[in-house]
């Protein structure tokens, strides 16, 4: 299974200004993985640590940071001998290890020469009270769920996902059926690599649910065994509404839906440590379009998206049938899965920052507003079929004369003079807009 992020892991061990890694990411989004397979292709022995196996030498970090003795130890309990050269270490669940992520900024002033990747799928909120982040000193990367052009790699399709690297728009409608299925697929399937994995092996539409199911399941032990007590009757009411929350017309999270008269400052606390953990994200409104973004945020106004689309999917009990029934499933929920769809693609994309805009004294409604790092700004439409009328989408573009704009819809690639149809199969190319 090939995950894009290797090139970047493959940037990172020949940088010479190389610093430890700190790889973040939701549990089960294939981390561990990853960082092995990547250790086993790039270098000669991989030194690997899992704080949470019975065993592991939790307190490694807490006699001192001194980076011989650390290396005496990993060399006794790996069994091998590491040669900063051509050994990659990876500690994986860190935030289980005391001290491990303050440990990570005297590995980088004392001992540069070693390649160090720590893994957490709760850092933020599991990291040990009394221990500060080494900002400066660590270099952060985080893992998603599979994209849909990771899915169509793991579908064996290497002349489609060809033409999607070469933005080659023209020659992709050839595939136009053979994409919307596939993006069906997606759509009930999603990126959790488990439940790829198993799809591509055995097309068992009930199996991948089953693993979904369990994935969803093991977030709600970490929900119990991670977050504090007080915060957890709310941590799971916040979880549970996601799936109401991004199946109204107008998709702004709303407390209300969660409990009757819910005040901001009875979940913000809940709210934060789901998207800590990453599994929710927030996007939020900005009420001016105009660089840059962030200056015009609403920090009172946000959607929660989903980690996955297929676990989002799992929560809402689609049914597997939906599949077979035509394009039904791109408008299930008013469009809430092929807008959780968009989001999970553009969110790969590190260097695009995303807000939402509301405008006409929020009458209307710009399901995404993106600023690209060329400075463009770019509104983009989320359309769930090939009826791509949008009266708030053309207003917008009168009203601000974007020097470019984007409808992504299951219509064909078509350029008019005010905006671009990308098709949703190919959203990835927006970059280049």
């Amino acid at each position: 299974m090939y995950r894009t992020k290797v090139n970047e892991l493959i940037k990172w061990r020949m940088s010479k200004r190389r610093k430890p890694l700190v790889f973040l990411g939701a549990r089960q989004v294939g981390k561990t993985w990853l960082l092995q397979e990547f250790g086993r292709k790039h270098y000669k022995q991989v030194a690997y640590i899992n704080f949470e196996r019975p065993g592991a030498p939790v307190h490694l970090f807490e006699v001192d940071f001194d980076a011989d003795r650390i290396v005496t130890v990993l060399n006794a309990y790996c069994n091998l001998r590491i040669n900063a050269a051509d050994t990659l270490i990876i500690f994986d669940e860190i935030q289980v290890a005391r001290k491990g992520i303050t440990a990570l900024k005297y590995l980088y002033e004392d001992a540069p020469q070693y390649h160090i990747i720590a893994a957490g799928s709760l850092l933020g909120v599991g990291i040990h009270p009394g221990e500060s982040f080494p900002v400066g000193k660590v270099e952060l990367m985080k893992l998603y769920p599979m994209s849909f052009y990771e899915f169509l790699l793991a579908m064996d399709e290497p002349g489609i996902t060809d033409l999607l690297v070469k933005n080659d728009l023209e020659n992709l409608s050839f595939f136009k059926n053979k994409l919307i299925n596939y993006l069906r697929y997606y759509l009930y399937v999603g990126g959790m690599p488990e439940a790829v994995g198993d799809f591509v092996e055995n097309r068992d539409w009930q199996q991948v649910r089953i693993i979904q199911n369990q994935i969803i399941d093991s977030y709600r032990n970490d929900f119990s065994k991670h977050a504090p007590k007080e915060v957890l009757p709310r941590i799971n009411m916040v979880w549970d509404s996601i799936p109401s929350q991004l199946s109204k017309e107008n998709k702004k999270f709303i407390y209300g839906v969660i409990k009757e008269g819910a005040r901001a400052k009875d979940f913000e606390l809940a709210i934060q440590w789901l998207t800590d953990a990453g599994l929710l994200h927030k996007v939020y409104n900005t009420n001016k379009p105009a660089l840059p973004l962030v200056a015009y945020q609403e920090l009172s106004a946000f959607k929660l998206f989903h980690n996955d689309v297929g676990l989002l999917g799992a929560m809402s009990k689609l049914n597997a049938k939906t599949i077979a029934e035509g394009d039904a499933i791109f408008s299930e929920f008013k469009g809430a899965l092929t807008e959780q769809y968009v989001f999970q693609q553009l969110n790969q994309e590190s260097e695009l920052s995303l807000y939402y805009h509301t405008f006409g004294n929020s009458k209307y409604e710009l399901d995404f507003l993106i600023q690209t790092a060329n400075g463009d700004v770019i509104p983009i439409e989320v359309k769930s079929g090939e009826n791509v009328k949008s009266n708030s989408f053309r207003l917008f573009c009168q009203k601000n004369s974007p020097g470019k704009a984007i409808r992504t819809s299951l219509a064909d690639y078509k350029v008019e003079s005010w905006m671009i149809n990308l098709p949703l199969y190919a959203i990835n190319a927006v970059g280049i807009y």
